[in-house]
């Protein structure tokens, strides 16, 4: 075992290596920090660079559902007459786009099939949803009150889509509402022979 006591030289040796080593792990420090500062700006710019290429993309894949949407319209317009005189409701005029104001409300009808008795204002969207349906039936539950010229009229609803998954369909079945979807090359209504539609 070493009991030679520490010399005053040994002290300040040690003191000058602990003195260097400190001095060391101040610049270590300090070239750790700047690293972490660079490396958070380059993340800070690649969050910034990453959110706006997500609303880029979510900007655009809403242009592209509305266009969908519209190409759904185009389909079921001509073919709407067809489809509703099949539903023994005698088609008179098919109207595009019928938006209305009033009390601070608005609606907006993608297609309004009439005749001298009944109004079908029809809802298409490129993939339909629950909340569409819903949306819907809120849009004809106020339908006679926004549009009075129709307010005589058996005032019906129709939702019409691209991809139309089932538990929808049903949902909008239940609500009285009648379902248009593809099949095939045609668009064809999917309610059957026991449907009793919604009258508002």
């Amino acid at each position: 075992m070493n009991t030679n006591p520490l010399t005053y030289d040994d002290i300040l040796r040690l003191f000058q290596e602990t003195n260097l080593l400190m001095k060391a792990l101040f610049v270590s420090q300090k070239e750790t920090d700047r690293k972490f500062q660079e490396t958070s700006i380059e993340i800070k710019a690649l969050n910034e660079k990453t959110s706006r290429e997500i609303k880029a993309i979510n900007e655009s894949i809403g242009r592209l559902g509305n266009r969908l949407g519209d190409f759904v319209e185009e389909m079921v317009r001509p073919a709407s007459v067809r489809l509703f005189r099949e539903q023994e409701i005698d088609v008179h005029e098919v109207h595009r786009g019928v938006e209305a104001s009033r009390g601070g409300e608005d609606i907006e009808i993608d297609l309004l099939v009439v005749n001298t008795r009944d109004v079908v204002a029809v809802e298409c969207k490129s993939s339909l949803s629950i909340d569409d349906v819903n949306q819907h039936l809120t849009t004809l539950a106020k339908f006679k009150r926004m549009l009075p010229s129709y307010a005589k009229k058996n005032v019906m609803g129709a939702v019409a889509a691209m991809t139309l998954p089932d538990n929808v369909a049903r949902y909008a079945y239940r609500k009285g509402l009648f379902v248009i979807s593809q099949s095939g090359d045609h668009l064809m209504i999917r309610n059957d022979a026991k449907f009793k539609p919604q009258i508002w």
